[in-house]
C-alpha cells in the first residue's frame, strides 16, 4: 500500500512510478482525510488492512523542510490492523535539500507502530513560489532534475522490490537541524496561509480549475464566478492553485508577480 500526498505532481509521479512496478494500491492522503468527516479535527482513526507481506509506502513532498502539516496530521491517524514486520519505505520529493524531513515521519511513524526500512529523497523541480527570492527553475534545469531523479527512484524501486534494509540516500543539506526547526517552525506557523492569494479579475475566465485540483478543498467556486479562499486553516500553500491557472490570474500578494508555473508533467 502506498500512501502519497501531492500538490503540484512531483510526489504524484514518484508514487505512480512505484506502483506501476510494484503492484501497490495507491491511497490519497487528501482524499482520506477529506472523505472522514471533519477529519482535519477529529480524533476519529483512518483504518487500513494490509495483505500478507504488502509493503507501506509514504510518499510525501516537503514543505519548509518539514513534511507537510496534513501528512502528519494522517499519521496520527492512522491505524494499520497489521503493520507488524511489514516493509516500510518513504520517498519524499523537494526542490532542494530536505533537512530533517525523513527523521521527523520516521519517528512519527515510529510512535504508531512502524519502523522505515529505507528511505530516499528525489530533487525535483521547484514549485514553491510564495517568498520573494524563489522562482520555479529554468526548463532546462527542469528536464535535468526530472532525468537525474526517474534514474534515482528507478533504483530504489529495486531495493524496495527486494526488500532491502538500511538504504539511505537523502539531499539533507547544510544545517538540517536549524532549516526543519527553527526555520520550519517559522515557515508552518507564519508562512503557510492562504490569505495572500488573490484573483486579477480581467484575466480569470472562471473555468474553476483552480478549485479541481486544491488537494485540501479550500477554494470556493460556482460556475461564473471568481473563486474566494475559505481561510480556514487548511490551505498548505503548495500552489495548485498558482500553477495550474491557465491565464496567470492568481497571486500570492505581491511575491508571485512575474514568476513562472510549473506542475508536473511528461
Amino acid at each position: 500500500m502506498i500512501f502519497y500526498f501531492s500538490g503540484t505532481g512531483n510526489t504524484l509521479w514518484a508514487a505512480q512510478k512505484m506502483a506501476a512496478a510494484t503492484g501497490d494500491c495507491l491511497v490519497n492522503i487528501a482524499e482520506a482525510m477529506l472523505s472522514n468527516d471533519k477529519a482535519y479535527c477529529s480524533n476519529q482513526c483512518l483504518s487500513y488492512t494490509l495483505a500478507d507481506d504488502e509493503r507501506i509506502g509514504f510518499f510525501f513532498p516537503v514543505h519548509g523542510w518539514r513534511p507537510p502539516r496534513l501528512v502528519l496530521d494522517f499519521i496520527d491517524k492512522l491505524n494499520i490492523n497489521n503493520a507488524g514486520n511489514h516493509y516500510a519505505y518513504i520517498v519524499c520529493t523537494a526542490g532542494d535539500t530536505v533537512g530533517e524531513a525523513v527523521s521527523i515521519m520516521e519517528n512519527r511513524l515510529l510512535s504508531i507502530g512502524i519502523k522505515v526500512d529505507s528511505a530516499i529523497s528525489l530533487i525535483m523541480p521547484e514549485s514553491y513560489v510564495g517568498l520573494p527570492f524563489m522562482d520555479v527553475d529554468t526548463p532546462a534545469k527542469e528536464q535535468c532534475k526530472k532525468m537525474e531523479a526517474d534514474t534515482k527512484l528507478s533504483r530504489f524501486i529495486s531495493d524496495v522490490m527486494e526488500r532491502r534494509c538500511g538504504v539511505c540516500d537523502i539531499t539533507i543539506g547544510r544545517w538540517p537541524r536549524i532549516n526543519s526547526r527553527l526555520i520550519g517552525s517559522v515557515f508552518v506557523n507564519h508562512i503557510v496561509t492562504d490569505r495572500p492569494f488573490h484573483v486579477i479579475a480581467d484575466r480569470c475566465l472562471h473555468c474553476g480549475k483552480c478549485a479541481s485540483v486544491c488537494p485540501v478543498a479550500d477554494i470556493h467556486f460556482d460556475k461564473g464566478s471568481e473563486p474566494t479562499w475559505l481561510h480556514n486553516g487548511m490551505c498548505l500553500s503548495c500552489f495548485a492553485c498558482y500553477h495550474h491557472c491557465p491565464t496567470h490570474a492568481i497571486e500570492y500578494g505581491g511575491r508571485t508577480k512575474n514568476k513562472g508555473q510549473y506542475y508536473y508533467n511528461r
